[in-house]
């Protein structure tokens, strides 16, 4: 069940004894990747860092994870085919030339990105990703501005970032862009994305 107003979510456990450790978002990504190309359900993870454990009130104490004051959740998971091929996130999906110029594209299961405060309404399990598209025309100033605003998550709302919170989108990237998934880039730009998430798709500790 996702995360209902009012409801309480998640339970106090230990990290059941299947489970792993990953000490970043791209660790737990890796984790998440090798069991779904095996069509296997991914094990349990402990999160120690990363964006989706900071956004999960995460503090990194790996002896913690081991005790029933740690707190097990079930979380959204984000899934793309990129230009076909398709590929798994547990935090954000982030499509860009550069900050400071093009389009750039977001697709956020967390809430932080690299300490910014990107997405101040995203939970993941809410079952919806919250996706940010900057606009190319946007200023060189105005993409200084935001980014200064960002550590606080005060760049929304913005005219030339158009913000939703939907299960599933598709883009075209024309120029092609590259894609980072938790913080890792594919090897090839990207001309078409086709995004949705899977709700309640993995376990998590913290």
């Amino acid at each position: 069940m996702g995360v209902e107003r009012g409801r309480a979510w998640g339970e106090n456990g230990p990290l059941p004894d299947d489970g792993v450790v990953a000490r970043s978002d791209a660790e737990a990504r890796a984790v998440v990747t090798t069991a779904r190309r095996a069509n296997e359900q991914p094990p349990p993870i402990g999160l120690l860092a990363g964006d989706l454990c900071r956004t999960l009130g995460g503090t990194g104490d790996e002896e913690r994870l081991r005790t029933p004051e740690a707190t097990r959740v079930t979380v959204d998971l984000g899934s793309v085919l990129v230009d076909g091929r398709l590929h798994w996130f547990v935090a954000h999906l982030i499509a860009r030339k550069s900050w400071w110029r093009g389009r750039a594209l977001g697709a956020m299961n967390a809430q932080f990105l690299d300490g910014w405060d990107v997405a101040p309404r995203a939970h993941p399990g809410d079952g919806l990703l919250d996706v940010l598209d900057v606009a190319a025309e946007l200023s060189l100033m105005d993409r200084i501005t935001a980014r200064g605003r960002l550590p606080a998550g005060s760049h929304l709302p913005h005219p030339a970032i158009a913000y939703r919170r939907v299960g599933a989108i598709q883009a075209d990237l024309a120029p092609p862009l590259r894609v980072w998934l938790d913080g890792e880039a594919l090897p090839d730009l990207a001309h078409h994305l086709a995004i949705r998430v899977e709700p309640d798709a993995l376990r998590v500790v913290v």
